[in-house]
């Protein structure tokens, strides 16, 4: 009578490293680990080497030195007697609002012309088409610099609000627009104040949460909320009845012509060139978000749209709750990308004297103190974390509206 047993396991042989395809590719991979590991300590050594013998060293006790210069778009508190890294940290906050503010303007501008260069009107379609071929073909450094020299060539003097044009007066009682740049009221908040601010962030919420159960009631059940006006009324009413019932805590600090002869008082100024590096950034990259929409709306089945039709939708509510949402799998993954390279396109802010971290730390700080590699690690460190950030925020969204299978 015979057995049937298991077959001996084979006994693990170094020859096994190289000729069984189980370890084969993990073999390879532990080589090049650490030849990788012997370069970068090969150049680390002779760095550090070459600079012992120049007499030099790697420190970063530099940015507790005053800086010694002026920056002309503070969102922060700064003086030109400010340390080095002070002058960082400004550099940081302008490069993250140009960023922030280019990325949002681009998504809007490449989703509209993305949905538009799809519409049934030949000259919409054609505008749009001249529109993305026009941006996205010519570099964006020129596009930064032919708006900033129309900005400065077209605007006028902040002279003709001090008296010098009678008829002049502010856009509105509010708003100068200079060659300088656009001076604006400034929020003053009292202490209320803040509480106002956090009821619009919850009316925020608020909205996106009447949305997303809109939505869903609308798939479990077929019935249709509105979504236009009860989101315009969650998003204001609770801000207006809060700013009354707390005795208005937030007051305007006006631009005033008559406080000074010589300059604008009052407000804050958006500086020329923080406004052409800012639509720059966004008109150039909202062309190739422009051709990410068209192509994700493309690539959903026209049997949709039909479908959707059929049932007696609007294109509107098609395009809206059928097409996007489907189409968003497509679009989402290039968009990453998009945002990263607007914020590395910031970089370009240099050219028209706006100062970000590019400027400051990569730009007077390193002329200053001569500390090139070091601040060239802390812009490659500054950079790196933006973008892993960037793409740790839109990968998380990325999986939130992929396809759930069972």
């Amino acid at each position: 009578m015979t057995t049937i047993t298991d077959p001996p396991k084979e006994q693990f042989r170094l020859s096994m490293l190289l000729n069984d395809t189980r370890y084969r590719s993990l073999t390879f991979q532990f080589i090049a680990l650490l030849l990788l590991i012997a370069a970068f300590a090969y150049l680390g050594s002779n760095l550090i080497t070459n600079l012992r013998a120049a007499g030099l060293n790697i420190s970063y006790g530099f940015l507790g030195e005053p800086a010694g210069y002026d920056i002309n778009q503070r969102p922060i508190e700064y003086t030109s007697q400010s340390t080095h890294l002070r002058a960082s940290i400004v550099g940081i906050i302008n490069t993250l609002i140009v960023a922030f503010l280019a990325c949002v303007t681009a998504t809007i501008f490449g989703v509209i012309a993305g949905v538009l260069r799809l519409s049934k009107n030949w000259i919409v379609r054609k505008l749009m088409a001249i529109y993305v071929e026009a941006f996205r073909n010519v570099p964006v450094l020129i596009w930064i610099l032919i708006i900033f020299f129309i900005m400065t060539a077209a605007l006028p003097s902040a002279r003709v609000y001090l008296g010098e044009d009678p008829e002049r007066d502010l856009f509105l009682g509010l708003f100068a627009f200079t060659n300088r740049g656009i001076v604006m009221p400034l929020p003053v908040f009292q202490p209320l104040g803040w509480a106002v601010l956090g009821v619009f962030i919850a009316s925020v919420f608020g909205v996106i949460a009447y949305r997303r159960y809109a939505t869903k009631l609308l798939y479990d059940t077929g019935k249709l909320l509105p979504m236009g006006w009860p989101s315009l009324a969650i998003l204001i009413l609770p801000t207006i009845i809060a700013f009354y019932l707390l005795g208005q805590p937030i007051t305007l600090d006006r631009p005033d012509p008559l406080a000074n002869r010589f300059n604008l008082q009052g407000g804050v100024t958006i500086l020329g060139s923080l406004i052409a590096l800012w639509f720059a950034l966004a008109i150039y990259t909202g062309a190739f978000i422009a051709e990410n929409v068209r192509a994700g709306i493309q690539a959903i089945s026209k049997g949709q749209t039909e479908a959707a039709a059929s049932l007696g939708m609007r294109p509107g509510r098609i395009m809206n709750l059928v097409i996007l949402p489907q189409a968003l799998r497509v679009i989402i993954p290039p968009l990453i990308s998009n945002y990263l390279n607007i914020t590395k396109n910031s970089s370009l802010a240099i050219a028209v004297g706006y100062m970000d971290v590019t400027g400051t730390l990569g730009g007077i700080t390193l002329n200053q103190t001569g500390r090139a590699i070091e601040t060239v690690l802390l812009l490659m460190l500054f950079y790196l974390l933006i973008s892993l950030g960037i793409s740790a925020v839109m990968n998380v969204y990325n999986k939130s509206i992929r396809l759930k299978e069972r």
